[in-house]
């Protein structure tokens, strides 16, 4: 008897062919695509019958630089989605890896599914991907001056500048960071009664 999940590789194998990598492993099947067969692939599977995925439910972005502590070879960037398909009742990731490390670019799949519009300016915004055919692609959480992209894993904890209001200025400003060292305070052993009146008895 033939499993859901065993059903759903088939389908995905036999619509896709010999351009995706397909895994299952603890109930989730995963296919990887190459950035060039990226939007076909993506196409195909909101449009074959056997699929039908018409439901883009997540898209983001992932930074390989640091993974299995340093030993990751491949590509460094990827952007991972999570499509549903309503009519089959199953569920697929893709993952696709940008072939730039410097300068990651990938096809926008705004034209197949319209939720990805803000995932993909989400994943350039914090990651640099750049989604190729996105006719809107800007920042969406950080400021339109922030500069670099928060969540790479070369990205400095404390940033690059902050932002304040200057009051003299009266607008707000952009400056380096500055970290001031912080002044230990030494802990302070308070004597028994302290806190108590002076002619107050200790009950305890």
């Amino acid at each position: 008897m033939t499993t859901k999940l065993e059903a759903l590789e088939l389908a995905l194998r036999t619509a896709l062919g010999e351009g995706a990598a397909i895994t299952v492993a603890l109930g989730e099947v995963t296919v990887v695509v190459k950035a060039a067969g990226y939007y076909a692939a993506m196409q195909t599977l909101r449009d074959h019958p056997a699929l039908h995925f018409e439901q883009l439910l997540d898209l983001c972005g992932v930074d390989y630089s640091t993974y299995g502590e340093g030993t990751w070879e491949g590509a460094r960037f990827a952007a991972v989605s999570h499509l549903l398909s309503i009519e089959h009742n199953w569920r697929v990731r893709v993952r696709v890896f940008a072939e730039d490390d410097d300068t990651p670019v990938l096809a926008s799949v705004v034209e197949l599914w319209r939720a990805a519009n803000w995932y993909e300016r989400e994943a350039f915004d914090l990651f640099g991907i750049l989604f190729e055919g996105h006719n809107d692609l800007r920042r969406i959480l950080t400021d339109y001056g922030f500069i670099g992209h928060p969540f790479r894993k070369d990205f400095p904890i404390s940033g690059y500048v902050e932002m304040r209001y200057d009051p003299e200025q009266k607008r707000v400003i952009y400056q380096a960071v500055t970290i001031e060292p912080r002044e230990i305070i030494p802990r302070v052993i308070r004597e028994e009664t302290y806190g108590m009146n002076p002619g107050s008895k200790n009950l305890g």
